[in-house]
């Protein structure tokens, strides 16, 4: 058995967890201080989005030194008691690696612009085309061209994403040597997992041409060299540990490539992060559009990726939340109506699947997104991008507003909501963001609700540690053209783990195969009580039951 496979990852975003110094920005010690939560829920490693020198563009995504503090998270001596402390309550420590891209105030950028050729060979620039238009008619990520004028020469610099972050060229043998530096640092001080930032879009072209789509996903994701670039990386630095977990996120990826990227044959990576399951409330394939979530899209999604991932032994990373994904049980489920089902049956859905299951902060109480009322409310530079072009294309206020209240990143970003002091015990100041307005009803403290969804998950978190079919099982979707109900089989060593998973708030039932009905079958888990195995198995609003058949 490989050594995450009974593993759950709760990823904390240090700026929203727990601010202890009264500034409203939450800081290592507030994760410090909250390390027994994590261990009490059952977690074995907490992943932690940047907390390096940045500008804060970009949510510190935009890292102007890979191997500090920033001020506004603490000091060395705050980060070495981190360390200290998760390895007395054995949380492996599993940070956040940007290696796409520099904020343009790094100092290998800030040289390039100053003059220094070497330094200039750090990054990807170009001269323009001939006819003047710019290098190629690629998009960035963040909207607008993803090149911009380098200083006041005649090239311009690649940014997939924002302006201020500037494209590394991993064609240059020594930015990678720069780059395995800075991750053997911090395996160095005791870090035990790595996260890695949209690692699938560092392997360029040596020659960068315009693209029929006019966005240029295909010139730069997925090529055959990433992979070479992966493996190397693995070689230099993490590889050479036998205990480091490490996760790709990888940005329009496929199952073909999450296989070569997570195989251990392949001495890549541990595990990967894929996307397609979260877009499937993107009218015509838009993130900014408002519909309800295609369900049958969704399985058919989960599947793929569960049985061809299976098949060429690679391994998921399982989630429906993060610090870039407004939160699931408002995508998913009634948040209003049947709050504790909603989150019990999307967690039991992704738990007992065949992967590592990760955690975002808040989701194990219930959180929601906070519904602002004002743009300003919001401090993401995508939605504030995303609002300017929903106008430009003709939309109303009230509209561009309610459709960044569905999808802003900034509705995961909420601080955490611990108790129903004021600012929901996140701050003692003001803090950067507004705290969701529910957070007397939702938290950590005070909240029955909160403490059944909690309690859920720290069962779902023991019955994988404790049973081999949940680590180990393969998987098989059954009725897949069901309308309302997500159900699969996991299977290992003569016993199988049928899960059943209704999405919606009415009642429905489901036609078991003979096949299921034949064992011995005992009840493990479920969010409406125990129930007996039957062929027409009715389920009621948002319910979920898992059964073990010998």
């Amino acid at each position: 058995m490989q050594n995450f496979h009974d593993k759950v990852i709760y990823q904390a975003y240090p700026k929203s967890f727990k601010d202890t110094t009264g500034n409203g920005i939450g800081d290592l010690n507030g994760v410090i201080e909250k390390l027994p939560y994590i261990k009490d829920l059952g977690a074995d490693m907490i992943w932690l989005n940047p907390f390096y020198k940045s500008p804060q563009n970009d949510n510190g995504y935009d890292i102007e030194d890979y191997t500090s503090i920033d001020p506004l998270f603490g000091t060395w001596d705050d980060f070495d008691r981190l360390v200290e402390e998760s390895d007395k309550l054995e949380i492996g420590l599993m940070l956040d690696m940007v290696l796409n891209h520099t904020s343009t105030e790094h100092e290998w950028f800030q040289k390039a612009l100053a003059g220094d050729k070497k330094y200039q060979d750090f990054y990807i620039l170009r001269d323009a085309q001939k006819d003047g238009s710019l290098p190629t008619n690629w998009e960035s990520k963040f909207g607008g061209p993803a090149w911009s004028k380098f200083g006041d020469t005649d090239k311009y610099y690649l940014h997939l994403y924002d302006v201020t972050q500037a494209d590394l060229n991993w064609r240059n043998p020594e930015v990678r040597k720069e780059l395995y530096k800075v991750v053997n640092f911090w395996l160095e001080k005791g870090v035990k997992g790595f996260r890695f930032d949209v690692i699938n879009v560092i392997g360029k072209a040596e020659e960068l041409k315009d693209a029929e789509d006019g966005v240029g996903k295909s010139h730069y994701t997925d090529t055959p060299i990433v992979h070479e670039y992966i493996k190397e990386l693995n070689r230099e630095t993490f590889g050479r540990y036998d205990d480091i977990v490490t996760v790709g996120e990888m940005s329009s990826t496929t199952v073909e490539n999450g296989i070569k990227y997570s195989n251990p044959d392949s001495n890549e990576l541990s595990m990967i992060f894929s996307f397609h399951h979260l877009k499937v409330d993107y009218k015509d394939g838009e993130k900014w559009t408002t519909m309800p979530f295609d369900f049958i899209k969704l399985k058919q999604i989960l599947d793929e990726w569960q049985a061809g991932m299976a098949a060429g032994g690679g391994w998921n990373a399982l989630f429906w939340n993060n610090h870039d994904q407004p939160r699931a049980n408002n995508r998913f489920g009634d948040v209003k109506n049947y709050p504790v089902k909603t989150a019990t049956m999307l967690a039991q859905t992704v738990h007992l699947l065949r992967g590592t299951p990760f955690i975002y902060q808040g989701e194990e109480i219930g959180m929601t997104n906070p519904d602002y009322s004002e743009l300003n409310d919001y401090k993401d530079i995508e939605t504030h991008n995303a609002f300017i072009e929903l106008k430009e294309a003709g939309a109303s206020d009230e509209k561009a507003l309610e459709i960044i209240r569905d999808k802003s990143r900034d509705n995961a970003r909420t601080p955490m909501q611990w108790n129903e002091s004021e600012h929901a015990g996140f701050t003692e100041g003001e803090p950067w963001l507004k705290v969701a307005d529910n957070y007397k009803k939702i938290n950590t403290e005070s909240s029955k609700e909160s403490e059944k969804i909690r309690s859920y998950y720290k069962e779902l978190i023991r019955l994988r540690k404790e049973m081999a079919i949940i680590q180990e099982g393969n998987y098989k979707a059954i009725a897949l053209d069901h309308p309302s109900i997500y159900a699969y089989v996991r299977e290992h060593e003569n016993q199988k783990l049928l899960v059943l998973n209704h999405f919606y708030s009415d009642e429905d039932k489901i036609t078991l195969p003979d096949e299921l009905l034949e064992g011995e079958s005992s009840y493990v888990i479920g969010n409406r009580g125990d129930r007996e195995l039957e062929k027409e198995f009715v389920m009621g609003p948002y319910e979920t039951a898992a059964f073990l058949i010998k």
